[in-house]
C-alpha cells in the first residue's frame, strides 16, 4: 500500500469515536425533541469538521497524502450514500407514522444498527478480498448494476414497497403488536399485558433498509481503498450527524431530486475502477492467460475525488435549479407534491387542511 497506520492510533481512534457516538446516544435518551435548525446546523457543521479534522491528523501520522485522499474520498461516497438512504427513512418515518419528538430515538437506533452491518460487511469484505483478489470483477460488476436501477429504478421502488409489507406483516402475525405508539417505547403494556408497540416495526423496517444500503456501500468504499481501518472510519464518520441532517434538510430532502442521478454515476465510475483494478492484477486463468493486463489504466485516488465532489455538485445543483423553476411556476403545496411523488417519500409542505388551526 506504501504506508502503515500506527496500530495505537487506530485504537485511540476507535475509542475517541465510540465515546462520541456514545455520548450522542445519551444525548437522545435523555433529552428526546425536535431539534432546530439552528442546533442541527451546529452538529452537521461539528461532524463535518471532526471529518476533516480527521483527515488532517491521519495525514500527519502517516506522512502519505494518499491516504489522506483515500479518507476523503471514502468519507464523502459514503455520505452521499447516507444522504441518499435519508429519503428512505422519510418515507418509513410517514408510512408508520413515527411521531416527530421521537423520531431521533429511530435514526439513531438506525444509525446503531448501520454500524453493526457495515463492520461485519467490512470485516467480511477484507477477508474475502484477501484470499481471492478477483472478487473485484464482481464488486465492480455489481456496482454498475445497482448504479443502473439507481438512475432507472422503473418499478423497482414499487417491488421495495411489497417486500417490505410481506415482512411487516410476517411480524404483526408472529408477535402481538400495539395499534398505538407508547412515547418512544418498544413494549408497552396493553390489558395487562406486556407487548410490543409499532416501534418494533419501524426497527424492522429501518434495519432492512441499512443491510440494503450497506450491500451497496461496502464494495464501494472498497473500489476507492482495501484498507480496514479506513473503510471503518469513513462510515463512521459518514453516519456521524446523519440524525441531525435528516431534520437541518427537512424540506431540501424533497428538492434533490436528481441526487440519484449523481450517485448513479460515482457508484458506475467505482464499479468501472474496480474492474480496471482487477484486470490490472488479473489471476485468473481464463483472462489474458491468469497475466496481469498492464495496458489497463489505474485510476487515482485523486482523481476518484475529484469524480465524487463533482457528480455531487453538478446533482445538487441540477436539483435545486429545477425546484426553484417548480416553485415559480406552481403553489409550494403543489411542487412539494410532485417531487414528493417522484421519490415515494411524503411531502414536506403542509398542505392547508393539515396545517394548524384548520
Amino acid at each position: 500500500m506504501g504506508f502503515e497506520i500506527p496500530v495505537w492510533f487506530e485504537i485511540g481512534a476507535y475509542v475517541v469515536l465510540l465515546a462520541i457516538l456514545i455520548a450522542d446516544l445519551l444525548l437522545i435518551v435523555k433529552r428526546p425533541h425536535i431539534p432546530s435548525a439552528k442546533e442541527s446546523t451546529l452538529w452537521v457543521v461539528f461532524y463535518v469538521a471532526l471529518a476533516i479534522v480527521f483527515a488532517f491528523i491521519l495525514f500527519g501520522v502517516t506522512g502519505s497524502g494518499d491516504v489522506t485522499g483515500q479518507f476523503v474520498a471514502g468519507w464523502l461516497t459514503e455520505y452521499s450514500l447516507s444522504i441518499d438512504n435519508l429519503f428512505v427513512f422519510v418515507l418509513i418515518m410517514g408510512q408508520f407514522a413515527v411521531p416527530r419528538q421521537y423520531q431521533q430515538k429511530v435514526l439513531m437506533v438506525g444509525i446503531i444498527i448501520a454500524l453493526i452491518l457495515r463492520g461485519l460487511f467490512i470485516l467480511l469484505g477484507a477477508v474475502i478480498i484477501e484470499q481471492f483478489l478477483p472478487i473485484f470483477y464482481l464488486f465492480g460488476a455489481f456496482l454498475i448494476y445497482t448504479a443502473w436501477k439507481q438512475a432507472f429504478p422503473g418499478e423497482d421502488h414499487d417491488s421495495d414497497e411489497k417486500k417490505e409489507s410481506f415482512v411487516v406483516r410476517l411480524l404483526r402475525k408472529r408477535v402481538a403488536i400495539a395499534d398505538e405508539y407508547d412515547g418512544a417505547k418498544v413494549r408497552t403494556v396493553v390489558n395487562g399485558k406486556k407487548i410490543f408497540t409499532p416501534m418494533i416495526i419501524v426497527f424492522a423496517a429501518i434495519g432492512m433498509t441499512d443491510l440494503l444500503f450497506a450491500l451497496d456501500s461496502i464494495p464501494a468504499i472498497f473500489g476507492i481503498t482495501q484498507d480496514p481501518f479506513i473503510v471503518f472510519t469513513a462510515n463512521i464518520f459518514a453516519l456521524m450527524g446523519l440524525r441531525q441532517l435528516y431534520f437541518l434538510l427537512g424540506g431540501l430532502l424533497d428538492r434533490l431530486r436528481y441526487l440519484h442521478y449523481g450517485i448513479a454515476f460515482i457508484l458506475a465510475f467505482i464499479g468501472v475502477k474496480l474492474i480496471f483494478h482487477a484486470m490490472h492484477e488479473n489471476e485468473l486463468p481464463f483472462i489474458n492467460g491468469g497475466e496481469h493486463i498492464e495496458w489497463v489504466p489505474d485510476i487515482s485516488t485523486w482523481m476518484s475525488l475529484g469524480v465524487i465532489i463533482a457528480s455531487m455538485t453538478v446533482a445538487t445543483v441540477a436539483s435545486l435549479i429545477a425546484s426553484s423553476r417548480d416553485r415559480k411556476a406552481k403553489t409550494p403545496e403543489q411542487a412539494a407534491a410532485a417531487v414528493a411523488e417522484e421519490h415515494l417519500t411524503p411531502p414536506t409542505v403542509e398542505t392547508p387542511d393539515e396545517r394548524p388551526g384548520n
